[in-house]
């Protein structure tokens, strides 16, 4: 959980990403604010207000990251995170508890993937983002339903097996759900 202050004429987002990418290397193209935190009680040495932020980024991206001692990754349910200092378990907690209920309602989930995939690909993703196994029928028919994805003429090349058709995201290409880290 990477945090630093905010510049005198920064905005939110604009410190947010600048904290990201110099304590991790990472610059991901989302970034939403997911809440704050200012429980008086949260620090035993002085009032802290925390201003949390989540970022998805890619299998590629997480590859990336800068080598240091204080930067690592752990699964959510890794023992580890349950000794974490402050309330970071509960910022923690929190943005998966958002982010498993953005899937729900949401096409979050297209943010991980290339323009074209495979609804494997997809339902790999949900289920990441859920915990669980998907039904692969019953995903591709509920997904279907939605019509937030079109099929293409393509389909994935190589492997063993009939080739799987590509899909693409349906929306207008501007995500409603990404933030403009220039503003507040």
């Amino acid at each position: 959980l990477p945090g630093g202050p905010v510049g005198p004429r920064e905005s939110l987002g604009t410190a947010a990403s600048r904290t990201l990418a110099s304590t991790t290397g990472l610059r991901p193209s989302y970034l939403e604010q997911l809440y704050t935190f200012g429980d008086p009680d949260r620090s035993p040495t002085q009032r802290l207000v925390t201003i949390a932020y989540f970022a998805l980024v890619t299998e590629a991206q997480v590859g990336a990251t800068v080598e240091d001692e204080n930067v690592a990754w752990f699964a959510v349910d890794d023992p580890v995170l349950e000794n974490l200092a402050f309330d970071h378990r509960q910022i923690i907690d929190y943005a998966l508890w958002r982010l498993r209920n953005k899937v729900e309602y949401g096409q979050i989930a297209h943010r991980l993937l290339g323009e074209r995939f495979t609804l494997a690909q997809l339902r790999a993703v949900y289920e990441a983002m859920l915990g669980k196994e998907l039904d692969p029928a019953n995903f591709r028919r509920q997904l279907k339903a939605t019509q937030s994805i079109v099929a293409t003429d393509e389909y994935l090349a190589g492997g063993q097996h009939r080739p799987p058709r590509l899909y693409r995201y349906a929306g207008s290409g501007h995500d409603p759900l990404e933030v403009d880290t220039n503003h507040e």
